[in-house]
């Protein structure tokens, strides 16, 4: 395995192709009205950073960071191909989103999944996310799963 985790665009046909996969894998398990997607375009936003897991060149998985106010960071758009799961490649490219994150001092982050994807909560519970409420802007459903891990507790006290 020659597996490497970095920033890239999102916006090459690879990538677009990748992101099909995980919507049509989301919404085969999700009601299209609870799927809280990015497209490519809203991912090569100024506020996201994408991640890419790549095996031997080839684009493998993704996550991106997208970043809200008051030092919170939000992970989205983690996905692993089905012949790569089991890999540890969610739990490489987590890692790298949270190192990011720590390096631009966020205090907190934040995401959303779904009510039927047990695989992804073991990846964000390994990682010491803890299940939380309704997080940003997403409505409370019995869709919804949230995570919350706190990166820099003392400064997160100290903030208004």
């Amino acid at each position: 395995m020659s597996v490497s985790i970095g920033v890239e665009s999102p916006l090459t046909d690879e990538m677009r192709e990748l992101i099909a996969d995980l919507n049509a894998a989301l919404l085969a398990l999700t009601p299209t009205e609870h799927c809280y997607h990015m497209s490519v375009e809203e991912m090569a936003g100024p506020a996201t950073s994408v991640f890419v897991a790549r095996d031997d060149g080839r684009a493998i998985g993704c996550g991106a960071l997208r970043r809200h106010p008051a030092g919170i960071g939000e992970v989205k758009r983690m996905f692993t191909r089905p012949e790569a799961q089991g890999r540890g490649i969610g739990g490489l490219i987590l890692a790298g989103i949270e190192a990011l994150a720590r390096r631009e001092g966020l205090l907190r982050l934040v995401l959303e999944t779904g009510h039927r994807h047990p695989a992804a909560w073991r990846v964000y519970e390994r990682a010491g996310f803890v299940r939380c409420a309704a997080v940003l802007d997403y409505p409370e459903t019995e869709y919804s799963v949230f995570y919350e891990k706190p990166l820099n507790p003392k400064l997160e006290e100290n903030s208004p």
